[in-house]
């Protein structure tokens, strides 16, 4: 799916029908996301469809769905041979491009067709006539582009060695957020489960060895790889620093997780491939395994519209989306951290400034909005790597996942709150430290006693 397509610069609004028609015109075919209307009828299809999609999908067989969606629905994908040549040109590029750290395409694989219940999305490629035809279907409700997500890249990487210590050592960005006041409210994160879309992460870890609930490995074409596999990282340590941040479990003296009795619902999701397939797969996996928190350090670079209905129907599943906002530095910013029903991360020094490679952005109305919504430690983070290494690495990446930890413990201080509820909580809470600017660091830093006061009405004293 997907070659060759032509994407705006950054900073160059272009309206997601202006996108596919571009696309069309360029290519002949685009890969687009199919939103259902959430009608009676087709939600009693979509139950049906799941059943048959799961059977299929956890296998290592090709995906290829003519059945489990209305005919007329599918034949909209199925108007030229050239949409099915080009998916077969696209898998065979993949297949001998040896993406680092991917497991490589077994064979000829076409997938025409991709249905995601949880998020309502069907997933495709085809041509202008069948973007009509879909245009015109009574089940749906849009038709848009398949943006290019791709992943927010470290900085900075460090290695570290961890000795042990007899007196304890909490990381600089917990101690910076005042975590450790939740802590001693009995909040580590216990009954809550995150959701972590990213490269994955090494389970044998030391402190990471019992966070996983659910683990996924999603392929290059967006299919899952097996059941149930063992957690590992396909990044030499993206994913196993980001799961540490969150969830890290205490280790020789130190303290580095936010929430280090929380558990991880973790998929291999990007790191090659077609990132956008696998994202969106690995988002409806997340969103059955009862996540209450979503961990995103991916992007699409400047404002992608088309993920506006996506992350809102995340919300609406009472899932709070928390992403980081990119590393590409002032007048920068991706979606869907851009979004507004989604808490966008910057970065902060320990120096409670904003470094020059955060990424920020203001957007005039409507609505007038500055991204990021708040920083959080992203300089200089320590964590887990994989083979029981430790890093010290710099970047937004490192700073979203902070914030994921946090909301939730405030999740766990209030388990009937809303995704909404929590994000106000935390912005509530903010101060904008002296060596901060607003259009880069907007709200500031979340401070998670006051999150925590405003959330439950604790006054405190």
């Amino acid at each position: 799916m997907g070659k060759g397509t032509t994407r705006p610069r950054q900073g160059i609004a272009v309206s997601p029908k202006d996108r596919l028609e571009q696309e069309l015109m360029a290519n002949g075919i685009a890969d687009v996301i199919v939103t259902l209307k959430a009608s009676a009828e087709a939600k009693a299809e979509a139950a049906a469809a799941s059943a048959a999609l799961g059977r299929v999908s956890a296998g290592r067989s090709p995906v290829v769905f003519k059945t489990e969606l209305p005919a007329d629905l599918v034949s909209c994908f199925e108007s030229t041979d050239e949409a099915v040549e080009h998916v077969r040109g696209a898998t065979a590029a993949l297949r001998t491009s040896g993406t680092r750290g991917i497991r490589k395409l077994s064979g000829p694989q076409v997938i025409q067709v991709r249905f995601l219940r949880n998020l309502g999305l069907v997933l495709g490629s085809t041509n202008s006539r069948g973007v009509k035809a879909l245009e015109k279907h009574p089940w749906v409700k849009d038709v848009v582009s398949m943006p290019e997500l791709s992943p927010v890249s470290p900085k900075r990487i460090v290695p570290r060695e961890l000795r042990s210590r007899s007196v304890e050592e909490i990381a600089w960005g917990i101690k910076h957020l005042n975590v450790p006041y939740l802590w001693g409210q009995g909040l580590r994160g216990k009954g809550i489960k995150i959701g972590h879309l990213d490269t994955g992460a090494d389970g044998k870890h030391p402190m990471l060895e019992d966070v996983f609930e659910a683990f996924a490995e999603f392929d290059n074409m967006g299919n899952r790889v097996i059941p149930n596999p063992r957690p590992h990282d396909t990044d030499k340590c993206h994913g196993t620093h980001t799961a540490g941040i969150i969830a890290g479990r205490p280790i020789s003296g130190y303290k580095l997780g936010v929430a280090p009795e929380a558990k991880l619902a973790s998929a291999i999701v990007i790191d090659g491939g077609i990132v956008t397939l696998r994202v969106l797969a690995g988002l409806d996996w997340a969103l059955e395994q009862g996540i209450r928190v979503l961990n995103m350090s991916l992007g699409v670079r400047g404002k992608a519209q088309e993920f506006l209905g996506i992350t809102e129907r995340v919300r609406e599943r009472g899932v709070l989306l928390i992403a980081a906002i990119g590393n590409e530095g002032q007048n920068s910013s991706r979606s869907p951290g851009n979004n507004p029903d989604v808490l966008s991360v910057g970065a902060m020094n320990a120096e409670g400034d904003v470094p020059d490679f955060s990424s920020s952005s203001a957007f005039p109305p409507p609505p007038n909005r500055i991204v990021p919504d708040v920083v959080a430690p992203g300089v200089a983070v320590l964590s887990a790597a994989p083979q029981n290494k430790y890093m010290l690495i710099d970047g937004t990446s490192m700073a979203a996942p902070h914030i994921s930890g946090v909301a939730a413990l405030l999740f766990q201080a209030k388990p009937d709150a809303t995704p909404d509820e929590v994000r106000e909580a935390i912005f509530n809470s903010c101060e904008l430290l002296t060596p901060m600017r607003h259009e880069r660091a907007n709200r500031g830093v979340p401070n998670a006693e006051k999150a925590y006061r405003t959330l439950t009405g604790d006054p405190g004293g």
